[in-house]
């Protein structure tokens, strides 16, 4: 007699390689259409099911988690930041929870590296005045952005995305320098060249761009604050591919408006999917739309690892990626 196969509930549209694996291996409840589930969606869905695949779309708090039935015993993640989902909820419901560290390294380091590249050379810009049609032709001092080569980068946050940044911007002629909740080992330092700073406070005022990389946590909520934002120099770019909820997005705006902050260039936003208005308006900023992971190869290599995640659970062993609650 086949074994019953585990109930899985995948809350938006994958990779067609990776739902036609799960349908394989699991009962899958697939979302085709590919709406979010909402708040009202994703309670019904951990009363019913055995296991949740969520995004980071997906709120899970405690509210959401307190409704979760007996049967739900593990969420599988899709994507590395947990940020989204309550740890102590879970742990005192005794759900395990995956994510898919590794996997996005690469593409988010290619990432913010281009955007570092853009926005003190003002590409956006540029691109903008040839879509609209107002290029009159070349001028010696028009479009005069500024030299990458020979500044200081201040990586906020030296884990994997920030040491794959830190490789690429030294490739680019950029000083590495760096503020992390621990010092990184001193081989890396030295494969790196990159020179700690354990105060970001003097970080953060001697540097020429700022790249933040460090996850969202209850530590990092708005880790550059107001207070911090105006400690960085007005000649200075400030670029986000982390977490919106890093950095404080209403002072970051008033000082990119004003001129006290040269540039900007975020992926990400405080209150995604909505984006401040004024941010809008300001030539200086480069704004995408969370795209930093966005790579075919990527959110395969997630889901592949989500699958892993589950499988293993499934047939009675830890999953490899179980994100440990002690650690926050």
């Amino acid at each position: 007699m086949a074994k019953k196969k585990a109930l899985v509930h995948v809350t938006r549209k994958l990779p067609d390689v990776i739902e036609t694996r799960m349908m394989e291996l699991f009962d899958a409840k697939l979302n085709l259409d590919d709406k979010p589930l909402g708040k009202d969606g994703l309670t019904a869905a951990v009363k019913e099911t055995q296991i949740l695949v969520p995004t980071v779309t997906d709120r899970l708090d405690a509210e959401v988690l307190a409704a979760a039935g007996k049967k739900l015993r593990l969420i599988a993640n899709y994507g590395t930041g947990i940020d989204h989902i309550d740890l102590d909820a879970a742990h005192k419901k005794g759900i395990v929870v995956t994510n898919t560290p590794d996997v996005l390294t690469e593409d988010t380091a290619d990432m913010t590296m281009a955007i570092i590249l853009a926005v003190p050379r003002r590409l956006a810009e540029g691109e903008r005045v040839i879509r609209t049609g107002t290029w009159t032709g070349w001028s010696p001092t028009w479009m005069l952005g500024h030299r990458v080569y020979g500044k200081r980068l201040g990586i906020v946050g030296m884990g994997r995305i920030g040491q794959a940044l830190a490789r690429r911007a030294r490739g680019f002629g950029l000083s590495i320098h760096y503020h992390n909740r621990n010092r990184v080992h001193s081989e890396i330092e030295a494969e790196l060249e990159a020179t700690y700073w354990e105060s970001l406070d003097q970080m953060l005022a001697r540097i020429d761009i700022v790249s933040v990389n460090c996850p969202h946590t209850p530590a990092t909520y708005h880790l550059l604050s107001a207070r911090r934002l105006k400690l960085i120099q007005p000649h200075a770019y400030i670029v986000n591919t982390s977490r919106g909820e890093v950095i404080d997005e209403a002072a970051l705006t008033r000082l990119l408006a004003s001129g006290d902050i040269a540039g900007a260039g975020l992926d990400v936003y405080e209150h995604e999917p909505a984006v401040t208005p004024k941010l809008l308006e300001l030539d200086n900023v480069v704004l995408l739309p969370h795209m930093s992971s966005a790579t075919f190869e990527g959110r395969v290599a997630m889901g592949e690892r989500v699958v892993v995640n589950i499988k293993t659970f499934v047939d009675g062993h830890q999953p490899p990626d179980r994100v440990l609650f002690e650690a926050f």
